[in-house]
């Protein structure tokens, strides 16, 4: 049988990869990027699904963003543009894991080498395409294809959070589509193309 990447909540973590200040600028549509990932972030924390936080080059390229509403946690900085060498720890304390669910920037850099390194891991890698980007639209593109030709599964931060959920009668999910109802601005920045959505 193929893999489905069937997700549970107690068997997955969110890695929010380098969402920091210093990006904000330059990548394509970080408006609506940060509002998906915003949006996967509180999901998780409803479902109780552990959020993980990267940082590139803090020093150089600033904190986390604080729209995240990560500032309770430890992000974990560094230099590869892998997150796993960093994560290691943290990884290794879910024996249970299966799942990484996914997003950040940039798309042709940190979260595909984070993505195959956990890949080889042999961890289900769910990218959430609405909330990764790039400071280029192509290079966003080719990065989502190179992605999912490598064995990582593309959703959305609607779908992965309505895959955590599995059933409308979870006891949180009026919380979840509260969230998922609420619109995120300028969206249409990530539409068009191949895999512009």
């Amino acid at each position: 049988m193929p893999r489905l990447g069937r997700l549970c909540p107690s068997r997955s973590v969110l890695l929010l990869c380098d969402l920091q200040e210093r990006f904000r600028p330059h990548v394509h549509a970080f408006g609506p990027v940060l509002s998906a990932a915003a949006r996967l972030r509180k999901g998780c924390q409803v479902l109780g699904v552990p959020v993980l936080v990267t940082e590139q080059r803090p020093e150089a390229l600033g904190p986390t963003v604080p729209e995240l509403g990560v500032q309770d946690l430890t992000p974990h900085p560094k230099s590869s543009f892998s997150g796993v060498p960093v994560l290691g720890a943290q990884l290794s304390a879910h024996p249970h894991l299966s799942a990484v669910l996914l997003c950040g920037i940039e798309a042709q850099a940190c979260v595909l080498q984070t993505a195959l390194d956990l890949l080889e891991r042999g961890l289900d890698v769910h990218v959430a395409v609405d909330a990764c980007s790039s400071r280029s639209p192509m290079e966003r593109a080719v990065a989502l294809h190179r992605l999912q030709a490598s064995g990582a599964f593309l959703g959305t931060s609607e779908s992965l959070l309505l895959g955590l959920l599995r059933d409308s009668a979870h006891p949180r999910f009026r919380q979840v589509l509260e969230l998922i109802k609420e619109p995120i601005p300028n969206v249409e920045l990530l539409q068009g193309g191949p895999w512009g959505f």
